[in-house]
Parts: C-alpha cells; sequence; structure tokens
C-alpha cells in the first residue's frame, strides 16, 4: 500500500528504547507536555500560590529572639592550674555540641516553663494558632471529655509546644551558641531566649558544684585507701631486701658495684701480664743471639726499648770504643797494642751487657709471675661475685616488681591528693565555661511567615506539583491523540484529521443544497430511474419513488452542504489516498470499519461516499454491519428489502437500492426482521462474493460500512470482497492496546490496512498535542483558501 510507512509488526515489545535526546528534543518534549496538560498545570499553580496566600493571610504572626552564649574553658584557668596536667585543654567539637543538646534537654526546659509560669500562657496549653487550630479545638472540644486536663498532660503538651519553637544551634566553628525562640509574642520570645539561657547557667554550675561534693567525698575514701597501700607496698620492698642481703648504694645494687670493680682490674691484670710476656719473650730472644751481636745495630735498640741506663751507658762506650779501635788500626794496623787492648776492652763491655740482660732477663720473668698470679687471683673472685650475683638477680625480678608497686601505690597517692584540692577549690567557688555575651531583645518585625519565603514556596512547590500532575496525567494518556502517534504505534498513516462537528437543520440544508446544484426537488420527481447507474448487462436498475434518501439530520449531508470545511476537505483527503492506491492495484471496494462502536465509522463511510459520489464517480454505499445496521436506520428506516435479499436474488437489486437525490449515490440498506447467529458465514459465501463482483463492475467506488473489530469477527470475513480498509479511530478515547490487539487479530484487515483516520478531533486541543504542525490546525491557514469552520 502506498500510505504504509512502515511493516505492521503485531507484538507489545514493539517500542524500541528511547534514545538519548539532545538539549533542544528535551526542550521541545517539556513544551509539548506542558502544551498538552497546560490547563491542569495551571489550575494546580493557581491552586497552589491561592494556598499559599490563604495562609499567608490566616496564619498568625510568630516572633522570634535570640540569646547568644559563648563556652569558653578559659574562664576556669584559676581553678585548672592545680590541674595534675599542668597545662589547659581546650574545648573541642564534641564539647560544644554536647553543650547545645543540653540546652535542648527536657530539665532546662522545665525549668524554664516552671520559672515563666508557662502553664498558665494559653500560647504552650492552649488550642493551635490559626484557622486550622481553630478546627482541631473545636474536633477536640468534642471528642475530648469536658473535665479538664491533668498537670501531667499540660506539661507534657507544654513541653512539646516549647521544644518546637526552641532553636539552639552552634554558629560556625566558633564557641558561640545561638538560642532563639518562636513566640506569638515578641516580649515573650525575648523572655523565654533568655529564660534558657540563664537555666542552662544555673543549671551548670549546680551539676558542677553537686559533682564537686561527691568528687571530694569519693576522693578523700580513696586517699585513705591508696595511702595504706603504698605503705603495705614499702615494707614488702624493706622486707625482702632484708631477707635477700640486697644492699642498694646510691642507686646501685652492692654486686653490682663489685662486679664493675672486679672486671676494671682483670682486665689491668690480663694487660699487665701480657706486657710482661712480650718483655720476657723479646729479652730471651735477645739471650739467645751470639754475644758479638748482642751490641749490633739490629739489637742495639733494646736498650732504648728497655729504657735500662746501665745498657744504655754501657753502649755508649762500646760505641766510642770501637770508633777508636777503627781508627786505630787503620793507621798503626791490627797488630798494634793500642789496637788490641782497645779489642780487649769492647769484648769486656759486650761481657757486661750480656750480664745486665741476664739480670734484667730476670726481673722481668719474676713480674711476668707476679702478673699471672694476679690475674687468676682477680679471675677467681670475678667467678665468685658472678655466681653471688645470679642469684641476686633472680630475687631482683621480684624486688622490682614490689617497688614497681610501691611508686605506683605513692604516685598515685599523691595524684588524688592534688585532684582532692582540686576539687575542694572547686566546691568553695564552682565556675562554668558558659557565660551570657548577648542577651535577647524584644523583636520589632515578625519571624514567620515570611512573604518571599511563602511566595516562594507556592511558586516552586505549585509549579513542581503541576508538573508532576502533568506529567503523570499525560503518562496515563494511552489513547490516540495526533497523526504521528499513530504512525509510530501501527505503522501506517494517518491519512486524515476529522473535525468534530455539531448537529444542523436538516431541511434547511437540504434545500441550500438544491439551489446550489440546481436539482430538482425530490418530491415533485415522478421517475429517478436516471439516477440509478446501469448493471454491465445494460439493463437498467429500477426502483420505486418512495426509495430517496432523505436526511434527518445536518450531519448526514454536511459534505454537500458545507463544501468548504475541514470535515470535507478530510473526506477529500480520505478519497485522494484511496484513488492514489489505486495505481497499484484496483481499489474499488473500499471498506470502513472501526476497532469498537461509536467511533463514528458509519458517519466517514457516508460522507465518504457523498464525497466521491459528488465528484461524478458512481457510487454505492453498502450497509454491511448485519448485527448492527445503524447506517440504514438514518438513511432508510422504511426500506423492506436490503443487502440479504439482494444476496438470496440478485435481480432485485433495484428493489433494494435507495438513491440519494442531491450527490446521485446509491445506498445499499441492510433490513434485519431476525438476529444472525451466523453472519461471518452469509459475509463469506460465494453468493457474496458474486454480488459484490457485479457491484464492482456497476460503479467506479464501493463503500462498505462494516461491523467494529473488537465485538465481533464479521470483518475478517470480508477479506475477499474488500480491496482496502480504512480504519476509523475516535480521537482522545480509543486505546492504543485495544487497536493493536484488534488489528493482530485481523491481519488480512492489517495488510490491507490503506490508513487510520482520526475522528471526531478537538482541533484547539489537538494542536497543543502536535506542536509542531499547530499552523495546519488554524483556521488563518484554511481561510487564506476561502475555507471556514
Amino acid at each position: 500500500m502506498l500510505q504504509r510507512t512502515d511493516p505492521i509488526r503485531w507484538d507489545n515489545s514493539r517500542l524500541r528504547d528511547a534514545d538519548v535526546l539532545s538539549l533542544a528534543e528535551t526542550f521541545a518534549s517539556l513544551r509539548a507536555l506542558v502544551l498538552r496538560q497546560y490547563p491542569l498545570m495551571l489550575f494546580v499553580l493557581l491552586s497552589c500560590i491561592g494556598l499559599a496566600g490563604a495562609y499567608f493571610v490566616t496564619a498568625p504572626p510568630k516572633f522570634n529572639s535570640m540569646a547568644e552564649l559563648i563556652v569558653d574553658s578559659r574562664k576556669s584557668q584559676q581553678v585548672q592550674q592545680q590541674s595534675p596536667l599542668g597545662v589547659e585543654v581546650p574545648l573541642d567539637s564534641a564539647t560544644v555540641d554536647s553543650q547545645v543538646e543540653i540546652l535542648k534537654s527536657e530539665t532546662v526546659a522545665l525549668a524554664v516553663i516552671k520559672d515563666l509560669r508557662l502553664l498558665d500562657d494559653e500560647e504552650f496549653t492552649g488550642p493551635p494558632g490559626g484557622p486550622l487550630g481553630k478546627v482541631i479545638a473545636f474536633v477536640s472540644k468534642m471528642l475530648l471529655p469536658a473535665e479538664g486536663r491533668s498537670e501531667h498532660e499540660l506539661t507534657r503538651k507544654a513541653l512539646d509546644r516549647f521544644q518546637d519553637r526552641l532553636d539552639v544551634k552552634r554558629r560556625g566553628t566558633s564557641y558561640v551558641i545561638e538560642v532563639s525562640f518562636d513566640s506569638y509574642s515578641p516580649q515573650r520570645a525575648a523572655q523565654v531566649a533568655n529564660a534558657v539561657a540563664n537555666a542552662y547557667i544555673s543549671d551548670s554550675l549546680q551539676a558542677k558544684a553537686q559533682e564537686s561534693r561527691l568528687a571530694a567525698v569519693w576522693l578523700q575514701e580513696r586517699m585513705k585507701e591508696l595511702r595504706a597501700q603504698a605503705s603495705v607496698a614499702d615494707r614488702a620492698v624493706a622486707d625482702f631486701k632484708a631477707r635477700n642481703n640486697i644492699v642498694d648504694t646510691g642507686g646501685r645494687l652492692l654486686n653490682e658495684q663489685q662486679l664493675a670493680e672486679l672486671s676494671s682490674s682483670l682486665t689491668i691484670a690480663r694487660t699487665q701480664r701480657a706486657d710482661a710476656e712480650a718483655k720476657a719473650a723479646r729479652i730471651n730472644k735477645i739471650m739467645a743471639t751470639e754475644a758479638k751481636d748482642i751490641l749490633a745495630n739490629e739489637q742495639a735498640t733494646v736498650a732504648d726499648s728497655l729504657r735500662n741506663d746501665v745498657v744504655t751507658r754501657l753502649r755508649q762506650q762500646y760505641f766510642d770504643v770501637a770508633s777508636r779501635q777503627a781508627e786505630w788500626s787503620s793507621r798503626y794496623g791490627p797488630n798494634h797494642t793500642a789496637v788490641v787492648l782497645l779489642s780487649n776492652q769492647m769484648r769486656e763491655i759486650r761481657k757486661q751487657v750480656l750480664d745486665e740482660l741476664h739480670r734484667i732477663a730476670e726481673t722481668y720473668k719474676s713480674d711476668l709471675e707476679i702478673a699471672k698470679a694476679k690475674e687468676d687471683s682477680a679471675q677467681k673472685i670475678l667467678n665468685e661475685t658472678i655466681a653471688q650475683s645470679n642469684d641476686t638477680s633472680q630475687a631482683q625480678i621480684t624486688l622490682r616488681d614490689l617497688d614497681s608497686n610501691a611508686q605506683s601505690s605513692r604516685a598515685l597517692a599523691d595524684n588524688f591528693l592534688q585532684l582532692y584540692m582540686v576539687s575542694t577549690q572547686q566546691q568553695s567557688f564552682p565556675v562554668t565555661e558558659a557565660r551570657l555575651i548577648t542577651q535577647a531583645s524584644v523583636p520589632l518585625n515578625r519571624a514567620k511567615p515570611k512573604l518571599w519565603l511563602v511566595a516562594l514556596i507556592g511558586l516552586a512547590g505549585g509549579g513542581l506539583l503541576a508538573f508532576a500532575a502533568g506529567l503523570f496525567r499525560d503518562s496515563l494518556d494511552r489513547a490516540f491523540r495526533t497523526g504521528s502517534q499513530i504512525e509510530s504505534l501501527l505503522g501506517v498513516s494517518c491519512i486524515a484529521a476529522v473535525q468534530r462537528i455539531g448537529g444542523f437543520d436538516a431541511a434547511a440544508s437540504i434545500k441550500a443544497a438544491a439551489r446550489r446544484s440546481a436539482l430538482p426537488d425530490v418530491s415533485a420527481m415522478s421517475d429517478v430511474t436516471s439516477l440509478v447507474p446501469s448493471d454491465r448487462l445494460g439493463q437498467r436498475l429500477s426502483f420505486g419513488t418512495d426509495k430517496v434518501i432523505r436526511y434527518r439530520t445536518g450531519l448526514q449531508g454536511f459534505v454537500v452542504n458545507s463544501p468548504f470545511t475541514r470535515f470535507t476537505e478530510a473526506m477529500r483527503t480520505i478519497k485522494m489516498a484511496a484513488d492514489l492506491n489505486e495505481l497499484g492495484s484496483p481499489n474499488k471496494i473500499l471498506g470502513v470499519t472501526s476497532a469498537l462502536p461509536n467511533e463514528g465509522k458509519s458517519t466517514i463511510g457516508l460522507s465518504l461516499a457523498q464525497s466521491c459520489a459528488q465528484a461524478g464517480s458512481r457510487t454505492l454505499l453498502i450497509d454491511c454491519d448485519v448485527r448492527n445496521p445503524s447506517l440504514t436506520g438514518r438513511l432508510a428506516p422504511d426500506a423492506e428489502r436490503g443487502l440479504l435479499e439482494v444476496v438470496r436474488d440478485p435481480t432485485t437489486i433495484g428493489d433494494a437500492v435507495w438513491v440519494d437525490p442531491l450527490t446521485k449515490m446509491a445506498f445499499l440498506p441492510c433490513v434485519l426482521n431476525c438476529r444472525l447467529s451466523n453472519a461471518g458465514e452469509m459475509l463469506g459465501s460465494e453468493a457474496m462474493a458474486r454480488l459484490f463482483e457485479r457491484l464492482r463492475a456497476s460503479y467506479d467506488r464501493v463503500i462498505v460500512d462494516l461491523s467494529p473489530l473488537a465485538p465481533v469477527a464479521d470483518v475478517r470475513a470480508t477479506a475477499k470482497l474488500v480491496d482496502s480498509y480504512v480504519l476509523v479511530v475516535e480521537w482522545a478515547q480509543t486505546k492504543v492496546d485495544v487497536v493493536e490487539y484488534a488489528l493482530a487479530d485481523a491481519p488480512a484487515v492489517a495488510d490491507r490496512l490503506l490508513g487510520v483516520v482520526l475522528n471526531k478531533v478537538d482541533i484547539g486541543v489537538m494542536s497543543r498535542y502536535d506542536s509542531h504542525r499547530g499552523n495546519y490546525y488554524y483556521n488563518r491557514s484554511y481561510g487564506r483558501y476561502g475555507y471556514a469552520d
């Protein structure tokens, strides 16, 4: 079909996932939503604004007064100087927040209620203010007993209202706390705010004094216990030292001091022994050399190393004699007497040096023996002392525990003594960290309700509520309203949008049409056989003069009487769609149906047939709704023969056809004498098919008014009779799912569907749903070509 935009797929999962809309598309969607639902949105918005205005006018004014407190730890500095820590600890954020909660507590509230006698104030125990309060008071008076309430009930009610109107908060991250109170009386607001601050300070002072008294009593008892525990611990340390012979000398045990001294003595003895061994070994090595080499250059340093005066002197003499001997030997010869005497003298000196070295060697040997004896003695004493120290160390473990317990008891007793002194001072001079820095003053202007705030809430809340209401209503709207909606959901074209029209005077409409068309008066006609076309056999179909359609309502002749209207133009659009479709296949027989009854399919079929006949086509309108032939009741209520009789005897068609004298349209009614149980079989019979073939040859256009799709299955039987179908959908009434299921159950109709006609359209409202084509529905678009409604 030329009018189909997309193959029809009859399944409920046909909807595609929505793509991400661009910014322009989003604004366009919102604008379209507002245009569609603006009456409801405007009503909700104005209602909210009206409610806000009524609240502002009727709500009793409230006044707010605020006092300021500061929580400062430096006020108690004089007392904190004696704190065991010795430093002032500033208040943290949690402490300030805790003071805020104390200000909100029932203790402070009840104290203020008692001091100011708020139980006698109707503002705290009476009904709420304003119109709503009066209604609540009236209902309460009707429901509650007449006797008065108890004092406890009045107190709880006053407490609830007091806490609702009290606002305590911290200012930023500072130590300042704001205490504000709302009241119908400005004097009462300031009075209560100051009373709350003073009650909090008094409560803090009383609490600190009470805490100091309780702490002093407890500390005094605890100090006695701690002092007794310290004395017992000191005695235990002394007794343990006595039992284990532990002597303390200047903070160190005696055996520890002895071990240190013995270790030092042993180190010195080992050093002396090593030195003696080295000297003895060296002297023995020198003694092992020959006598003539005893004073050689290599061994000459022995005297210097040993630092012996005798050897040093003899060595010097030896060098002097050797020098003279060498000089004289070179001068007088080696055998000279003086040279020989010098040689003998040198030999004697070497002998003396050797003797002195023997004596030194014996001395070194004696020193070595003495050093070894000292080392052995020191090592023995050290071993004995170590063994004794090991025994003492085992006892020291217990001693340290006892000493630690004693020190802890003494320190704890001292700390409690200092705390007791501080508590005694605080008891005599209690100090609170809070002080009043700004007293609440009587306010001049009311704080609640504020006009700008009420207006803002009314506008913002009303706007949001209006948008939500419009969106909710729009989401619930599942009826067809635009042609684009039909094309996207059903996959077929919306070939026309037919405007809803009212009734007209039938006689005036017919006479006006007769004058325009210059037709003779039907009542004066004696022969109207020329209005009926001949069949393909060339025989003239004849009928009586009473087979003339007489319209009883202006709607039945609206196409003829009002050619320059949107309704008539819509009929021409449907006819044009059928004519253009003939380029592909024959489309003479056009069936008009709907999903549900009362959607206007019969009116559309009649108007379309009139439009075709008025254009010069030989047109036949058939009432094929054999279960409910409403078209017959409107056009030919006196008909005695109709479609069923013609099916049984096709030669009697001339006696059954009625004619419209204005448009020359022929009408074949359907006369029922009883209810049919086999309507579908009758429509799908071979006799019906032969009749429609004969009508196809005799007429240029055959318009068939069919029954609805959803209630009955008769339309499915006309698949062999009808070339294409037009589906009529009532605007804003027919649901989408109903049409989808109806077409899904009739695939033959869906395959031959020429298009959908949106009927009974309210043009003004429809323009809001199809805003991008809104000008199409405006009168000025038609007025340029002479059209008007």
